[in-house]
């Protein structure tokens, strides 16, 4: 799978050992940046990842800034994106199911490095479940146009 990866300085070290672990298994990864700890604003790394996966040069995103939440804001700002903040394997893997979510946004100072790579593990191998959910996510879409 096609995966863009990226973050603001807050995020820069979970980014990076999540794009490390996604390319061992055997992912193409295009990393958007942020390229080091210096300050830098996370709307423009959240924007980057939700044109990248809105135009289809990539499948999925992941998304890290310092809480998860900004840079998730702002992927979603981008029409055609469904951004989630998770915390966990069970907030990962329902985001996918139950509202097809294509970027995943997680905080660097609230989920520590494994539970983050296992939450990327459970977002990336997670289908759309569809049925009772296809109208809703439907919905969400159609507010794109509004």
């Amino acid at each position: 799978m096609r995966i863009a990866v990226g973050s603001d300085h807050a995020g820069f070290n979970l980014k990076t050992e999540i794009a490390a672990h996604l390319k061992a298994a055997g992912h193409d990864i295009v990393d958007l940046g942020t390229d080091d700890t210096t300050r830098v604003d996370y709307p423009d790394y959240g924007e980057a990842i939700g044109r990248a996966v809105a135009s289809g040069d990539v499948e999925r995103g992941v998304a890290v800034c310092g809480s998860g939440i900004g840079i998730c804001m702002a992927a979603n700002k981008v029409a055609g994106v469904r951004a989630a903040t998770v915390h966990d394997t069970t907030s990962a893997r329902l985001s996918r199911q139950h509202n097809d979510a294509n970027v995943m946004c997680v905080g660097e100072r609230f989920v520590g490095v494994q539970v983050a790579l296992d939450a990327v593990d459970a977002f990336v191998e997670a289908g759309f479940d569809g049925g009772r959910h296809t109208d809703r996510v439907a919905k969400i879409a159609a507010i794109d146009h509004t």
